[in-house]
């Protein structure tokens, strides 16, 4: 299959694509604007190349995959994960209005692009806390290349059922904690067993999503944001105990120490419902300078 797709400008999938880099095992090419990804359509693995080849104002997407997969449920994924339905420009024009005005036109146009698979989303997210940027990749990276699946170069998660049948050694020789293997293991397990249904939480608001995450152990608020927005694709949150975007107010506001939860939450109410693009543009200025 090869089809195009064009979403309206701007969209800067130039600056989404560096920002996939930090993840080694993302097949990316910045230059030439171009994605691998793993997807899983009606539980079948596909492999997806998606190319820029359009501009900045104006944006064209090439779609290309061997895979044999619903081609209306393949388009539906892509436009959940990299928000081409998402008015850019309206989320832009909104913020010229607050606080974040400087930011936003610095960084106008750049698409939040959530994770490509939900179990996955979730899975790296545990295994994400509390670690520095590049270990927790070092974790989540293994976690995928010795119980996963690769395909033509990209690598799947494995499935819950899989990884329900590990025991924490196996997660422990990779350099996981106790806590976080039996975190993972037990979670997956819960899905197996039918009682956490990811797709399900898709119909839910946001505060019933973390209602039901953070009844399971080893789900934190800052886990059950960070899945609403990089597996859900919400649109309003705002993880005030994350320490980029703290690091990334304390920058843009020129403070001497990281600002306080209070005033975090209390700036953050001018920017709703949009206070998941002031996160992601928050994380991005740190990257640049």
């Amino acid at each position: 299959m090869r089809e195009q797709i064009k979403v309206q400008g701007p969209y800067n999938f130039k600056q989404a694509l560096k920002r996939l880099t930090v993840d080694p095992l993302a097949l990316t090419n910045v230059e030439e604007q171009t994605l691998r990804i793993p997807l899983l359509i009606d539980e079948k693995q596909a492999v997806v190349d998606v190319t820029q080849t359009g501009s900045f104002e104006e944006p064209v997407f090439e779609i290309v995959t061997d895979s044999k997969v619903d081609q209306d449920k393949l388009f539906k994924r892509l436009n959940e994960i990299f928000h081409w339905d998402i008015p850019l420009e309206t989320i832009y024009q909104y913020f010229q209005d607050t606080e974040l005005d400087q930011l936003f036109s610095q960084f106008r146009g750049t698409p939040f692009v959530c994770d490509f698979q939900l179990y996955g989303c979730l899975m790296k997210t545990i295994i994400h806390q509390q670690l520095n940027m590049s270990f927790a990749f070092v974790l989540s990276n293994r976690f995928k290349q010795n119980f996963g699946t690769e395909i033509e170069g990209v690598w799947f998660y494995p499935s819950p059922d899989k990884v329900s049948r590990l025991e924490p050694e196996d997660l422990i020789a990779l350099q996981f904690s106790r806590r976080k293997a039996e975190y993972v293991i037990d979670t997956s397990r819960l899905i197996t067993d039918g009682l956490l249904d990811l797709e399900s939480l898709k119909s839910l608001d946001d505060e019933e999503v973390i209602s039901r995450l953070i009844a399971i152990r080893g789900i934190g608020r800052w886990t059950a944001e960070n899945f609403l927005m990089f597996g859900l694709g919400r649109l309003d949150l705002f993880p005030v105990a994350d320490i980029g975007i703290q690091n990334g107010m304390k920058k843009y506001y020129k403070l001497d120490k990281k600002p306080s939860k209070e005033v975090m939450i209390d700036k953050s109410e001018a920017w709703k419902p949009y206070r998941t693009y002031a996160s992601l543009y928050l994380w991005e200025s740190l990257e640049s300078d």
